[in-house]
Parts: C-alpha cells; structure tokens; sequence
C-alpha cells in the first residue's frame, strides 16, 4: 500500500513537472511572466525528472540550454532508479 501511494505521488510530481515547462513555453510564446528557470530546476531534481524530460520533448523547450539537457535525462534517471530501488527494498 505504501509504495503504491510513493508511486502515485512520484506520477503527481512528474505531471506537474511536465505542465510547469509546457506553461512556461505558452508564457515564452506570449512574452509573459516566465517561471524561473531555478525552479524548473528545483522540480527536475525533486523527483520530477521524467516530467521534464518529457516535457522538454513534448514542447521542445529549454533544449538548447546546457542546465536542462543535461539535468533532465539525469534527473529522469536517477527519479527512476530510486522509486524502483525503493519497490525492490519494501518488497524483500
């Protein structure tokens, strides 16, 4: 039950990682108030890899920006590699 909640909330941080870029690309495309890129950062490495990635993909933003080629795939990684070690470690 507890891993089951981990992975629903890991989901949850990853769909709102992925509407925070797509956001942030409407606000580049009408010239508003943008999100910091600190805090698309901040959410890449709070677990939220695979959204970013995704929606640095989806959205085709930030790709040419050093920081976030390479925190996202990391990013999505390591997010990856943790929630499935913690699954490996609570089902032994």
């Amino acid at each position: 039950m507890m891993m089951t909640i981990l992975w629903i909330v890991w989901a949850c941080l990853n769909v709102f990682t992925f509407l925070l870029y797509g956001l942030d690309k409407l606000k580049a495309k009408r010239n508003k108030w943008r999100i910091p890129e600190k805090t698309l950062l901040l959410f890449t490495w709070l677990m939220g890899g695979v959204g970013a990635f995704a929606g640095m993909q989806v959205f085709r933003h930030k790709t040419k920006h050093i920081a976030f080629q390479l925190s996202a795939p990391v990013g999505a990684v390591l997010s990856l590699a943790v929630m499935f070690a913690l699954t490996y470690m609570m089902a032994a």
